[in-house]
């Protein structure tokens, strides 16, 4: 990765990569908002649509694999590609937020776009974006503008056509209903999970998000679900069934064994997965499958991704045995429970609502014989911060604070510090540091932990985007 630019180098002497991001960025961005709107006046699918529509409509006839969900849907988007990409189909892949890059979303063959396809892709979409803004100044109607993440969908649809791939997987980006990416007709329709975030935008209730996570089901199509909690379930089921569609469910129609590695800081090694299912009459048993996602959770979307496969195989697809055994032992994932550094052992985690931490929390323990640990933590302030600290405190006796700088959604310091120091009072001993920049704190972090201990970053994708090239470079 070339070395990051100053913001004065980038303002004095911008680069065509430079450009195509500040045209995009430009946009209404609502991963770079304290509080997300969600409602049909931001998030307008027929406004997609008619961008798609111009664009010569780059999604009609894809394969397409939909796959929305609380948590889990970025790493289960990840195993199926990997999978389809390793039974020989040229895969795309659309994800976000991404970590460090605008390229890691859009990716072909498991590569994530060219600077010279993103430069190239924004070219292309400028001047029907302008086709937008100029009715929206007649009007006065701003809404009419696309937003950055219609946009980046739109790019991601776009390099698909043009590489011509043989399918594709997307990734919502919030909720699923309204979500630019629900124009797709998909083959496959993928619900990971439903937990509490984002209650602004999507309910505060487990049944009201999974209204909005139902939201892609679509007529006919076979519905794929993790396990999900009953309330959350009886109202996918009610909707999966108005729109005729078979609903298949991990745990009853699908089954997995998870066995996680151990010692992961003291050595690589792959956790496993035994699978089986008996769906449309048809008994299916593949065991002793490598996976290199660590977590409980991954077993989870490792068992989902192999379900959703194995579905695709009945619609008529070539994906054998070996190829499910090589996309899980291949697929990683940036930032998810990510051992960057041994002695001391460093993990990096985009762990940013209470159901992912507690996914981190279980890993840490599970799979690594670290017990002394530091947390070097910073979150946003749209998510349940206090549930995340309770989550976190007790596996942790060192905690350094900070936040990161690259996004206003951050949680001050000074706030950071009281909810902490609040939910650290039940324990003794646990040593709470500020440290205002996520450089500085990283490196006193290191400084203070010995070659036997656990350095754990987490808390959010953007703390992990300041941070993980300087641990790759430092650890």
């Amino acid at each position: 990765m070339p070395p990051a630019r100053s913001a004065k180098d980038i303002a004095d002497n911008p680069s065509p990569r430079d450009e195509a991001l500040a045209f995009l960025l430009g946009r209404i961005n609502f991963e770079r908002m304290p509080a997300v709107p969600y409602g049909r006046r931001q998030m307008k699918l027929n406004r997609m649509r008619r961008l798609l529509n111009r664009l010569g409509n780059p999604d009609a006839g894809l394969p397409i694999v939909h796959v929305a969900g609380t948590k889990g849907k970025g790493s289960t988007s990840a195993l199926v590609a990997s999978i389809l990409q390793a039974a020989g189909y040229q895969t795309g892949l659309f994800s976000s937020p991404h970590v460090e890059r605008m390229e890691e979303r859009f990716s072909v063959g498991g590569e994530p776009a060219t600077v010279e396809e993103l430069v190239a892709l924004v070219e292309r979409l400028r001047p029907e974006v302008h086709v937008f803004d100029r009715e929206a100044e007649r009007t006065g109607d701003h809404s009419l503008r696309p937003t950055y993440f219609e946009l980046t969908t739109a790019l991601a649809l776009l390099q698909f056509s043009q590489r011509e791939v043989d399918v594709a997987v997307l990734e919502v980006g919030l909720g699923g209903r309204l979500d630019a990416t629900n124009v797709c007709q998909p083959a496959v329709t993928v619900i990971t999970s439903i937990s509490i975030d984002h209650t602004k935008q999507l309910g505060s209730t487990l049944a009201q998000i999974a209204v909005e996570k139902a939201g892609i089901i679509k007529p006919g199509v076979p519905l794929f679900c993790g396990p999900l909690e009953a309330s959350a379930r009886e109202v996918i089921a009610r909707i999966a069934e108005q729109h005729g569609c078979r609903m298949l469910e991990a745990n009853r129609d699908f089954q997995y064994e998870y066995r996680p590695p151990t010692r992961l800081d003291s050595q690589a090694a792959l956790g496993v997965l035994d699978y089986a299912s008996n769906i449309a009459g048809e008994q299916v048993e593949l065991r002793g499958l490598p996976l290199r996602l660590v977590g409980g959770h991954q077993g989870a979307n490792a068992a989902l991704a192999v379900a959703v496969c194995e579905e695709l195989r009945r619609q008529g697809w070539s994906i054998s045995g070996p190829a499910i055994r090589a996309g899980l032992a291949e697929s990683t994932l940036p930032a998810r429970i990510e051992v960057l550094g041994r002695r001391p052992t460093v993990v990096l985690d985009v762990a940013h609502n209470v159901a992912s931490a507690e996914a981190l929390v279980d890993a840490l323990v599970t799979s690594f014989a670290c017990t002394d640990r530091i947390l070097v933590l910073a979150l946003s302030q749209d998510k349940d911060v206090t549930g995340i600290v309770r989550t976190l405190l007790p596996h942790f006796q060192q905690v350094v604070l900070t936040a990161y700088q690259d996004n206003p959604r951050a949680v001050p310091v000074a706030r950071l510090r009281e909810i902490v120091r609040a939910e650290s009072r039940q324990y003794s001993g646990i040593k709470v540091i500020e440290v205002p920049l996520p450089r500085d704190a990283w490196q006193q972090a290191r400084a203070a932990a010995g070659p036997d201990e656990l350095l754990c970053i987490t808390g959010s994708f953007f703390i992990a985007a300041e941070l993980r090239q300087v641990l790759i470079a430092e650890a």
